[in-house]
């Protein structure tokens, strides 16, 4: 036998395709507007959700026999800023410059409806194994919108990729541009990152008619 279940593995591989919980449940929308017109900074702010996100679900996990139902949301909201502090701190000490480009919206992975909602409707009724592997899963499928996002905003809006240019400036030719690409700056608008999730939210409803509720 392997080291996880079946039933463990899907908490990773459900949140990653039909049970993806910007695509299918539309929470966290607000990052994926907010910080993905740089590939790094959605690298980033998805290493910062991992790493909150498994820690949270592992604490609440262990302390859920012992928290008062009347507070259990003030302790949970505790959890989560302490991790985030830990988070913003480690940042501004070795990524300054990103971490002034992520700003506030570091500081409101806090009130991250993903976040909250997986301390609400797992972490306090599971162990803590599983509680840290179902925040691994989600914050993976969480990571995995926010990078594709950041890397279409990136390439298209600026023709670069982790700041390396990739894609030409346009060659002026007889007054005709050619081999090359003039970068769309309307990508790196905010509208284009709720066009770019849903083409993919179009796409995975495409390829899976399950997901497409009847109306």
């Amino acid at each position: 036998m392997g080291l996880l279940s079946k039933k463990d593995i899907k908490l990773i591989t459900d949140p990653l395709a039909d049970n993806n919980p910007i695509t299918i449940q539309v929470l966290g929308i607000c990052s994926a507007l907010a910080i993905t017109a740089e590939l790094k900074a959605s690298i980033v702010m998805s290493i910062a959700v991992l790493f909150v996100m498994g820690l949270g679900n592992l604490t609440i996990s262990l302390m859920r026999n012992i928290i008062p139902s009347k507070i259990r949301i003030i302790v949970q909201l505790i959890v989560v800023a302490s991790l985030v502090i830990i988070v913003d701190l480690v940042l501004k000490a070795f990524a300054y410059e990103l971490s002034k480009t992520l700003s506030v919206f570091v500081g409101l992975i806090i009130t991250n409806c993903i976040i909250m909602g997986r301390f609400e409707a797992f972490a306090l009724g599971n162990g803590p194994v599983r509680s840290f592997i179902d925040g691994v899963g989600n914050a993976l499928g969480y990571a995995l919108i926010l990078i594709i996002v950041g890397f279409f905003r990136e390439l298209l809006g600026s023709g670069t990729l982790l700041g390396y240019k990739v894609l030409g400036d346009p060659i002026e030719k007889t007054g005709v541009y050619a081999f090359g690409y003039e970068n769309n700056g309307f990508m790196l608008l905010a509208p284009m990152a709720l066009i770019t999730v849903g083409i993919i939210i179009w796409v995975q409803r495409s390829r899976n008619e399950a997901l497409i509720e009847d109306n």
